[in-house]
């Protein structure tokens, strides 16, 4: 994933990793390895996260 094509507002779909499944997420801030935003959906819709650059699967929306 190209730092490019993230930015602030754009939503994105998160890899499933232990029990949690793939997941919208939308982003608040860039950073170089990571971002930072909200959780849309799955059981941690609602919550702040820092997901890895690595797990995010693809834009979904521009935002």
């Amino acid at each position: 994933m190209q730092a490019l094509e993230l930015h602030t507002g754009a939503i994105v779909l998160i890899c499933a990793f232990d029990d949690i499944p793939e997941h919208l997420f939308q982003i608040d801030e860039v950073f170089e390895d990571c971002v930072t935003g909200q959780a849309l959906t799955g059981p941690f819709a609602g919550e702040y996260g820092e997901p890895e650059i690595e797990m995010i699967l693809r834009v979904v929306s521009e935002g």
